[in-house]
C-alpha cells in the first residue's frame, strides 16, 4: 500500500520536482498551492504525511500548521521553507511539527526526513498474531497451527491496514480511499463484505468478533494480542 504525501508549495517547478520524486520512491502525492487548498485535501485525502512551505498565498504556513494540528487524523508534518528565524522554527514545533528543513535542502537528505517521521509515526506491520492464526506481511502469507490460510491480496492489504492502526477506529470511506484507491468514495457494500470474509478466517466465532469489530456508524476497530 502506498503511502500518501502532501505537497504545500506555490513554487511550482519545485512542486513538480518534489512530487516527481516522491512518485518514485514509491508515494501516492497531491498537491496544493496555497493554504487554504492545502486545509481541504488534508481533510479529502487523509494524507500521511505533508511537506508544508510557510510562505504561502491566501493563508499562512504557520495557520495552516495549527489547522492540521487540530484534524481528526494525525499525519506526519515537516515544513520546507526560506525562513530560518528561531522562532518560526520554535512555533511551528510547538504547533505539531516533526521536523523542519530550511531552503535550499538536498533531495536525498528531505527523503531521509521523510522517511524517518513516517517510521516514527506509524511503524510498518510486519506480522500480526490474531490467537492461534499468524500473520506475516513481509511474504503475505498467514498460518495456523503450521498450516497455511488463504487470504486474497486485498484481504491482506486491509489487514495490514489495520494492523497499523491497532485499536483505532478505521472508517468504511478511509478504507476505500486508501486501500481501494478511490478519489470519490462510491455507495458500495465492498468494504463490508470484505470484512465478513475476513472474519471467517480469523475469528472463532465471525458473528461474535473478538479481534474484529464493528464501530457503529464508524468502521471497524482491529484487537490484536
Amino acid at each position: 500500500m502506498k503511502r500518501k504525501v502532501l505537497v504545500v508549495e506555490d513554487d511550482q517547478s519545485l512542486a513538480r520536482m518534489l512530487c516527481h520524486n516522491l512518485n518514485y520512491e514509491g508515494f501516492e502525492v497531491v498537491v496544493a498551492g496555497d493554504g487554504r487548498s492545502a486545509v481541504t485535501l488534508a481533510e479529502d485525502e487523509k494524507p500521511d504525511l505533508a511537506l508544508l512551505d510557510l510562505t504561502l498565498p491566501g493563508l499562512d504556513g504557520l495557520e495552516v500548521c495549527r489547522r492540521f494540528a487540530q484534524g481528526p487524523v494525525r499525519m506526519g508534518l515537516i515544513i520546507i521553507t526560506a525562513r530560518n528565524q528561531k522562532q518560526d522554527k520554535l512555533l511551528a514545533f510547538q504547533l505539531g511539527a516533526d521536523d523542519y528543513v530550511t531552503k535550499p535542502f538536498t533531495l536525498d537528505e528531505l527523503l531521509a526526513r521523510v522517511h524517518a517521521v513516517l517510521r516514527r509515526l506509524r511503524p510498518t506491520a510486519q506480522s500480526l498474531v490474531l490467537g492461534d492464526l499468524t500473520v506475516d506481511f513481509l511474504r503475505y502469507s498467514a498460518s495456523r497451527r503450521n498450516r497455511a490460510v488463504v487470504f486474497s491480496h486485498r484481504e491482506l492489504e486491509v489487514l495490514h491496514y489495520m494492523a497499523e492502526r491497532v485499536g483505532q477506529v478505521v472508517s468504511r470511506e478511509e478504507l476505500l480511499q486508501r486501500v481501494w484507491g478511490f478519489q470519490n468514495v462510491p455507495s458500495t457494500r465492498c468494504v463490508d463484505n470484505l470484512i465478513a470474509r475476513l472474519r471467517l478466517k480469523i475469528e472463532a466465532n465471525p458473528h461474535d468478533p473478538r479481534f474484529l469489530r464493528t464501530a457503529h456508524g464508524d468502521g471497524y476497530r482491529l484487537t490484536a494480542e
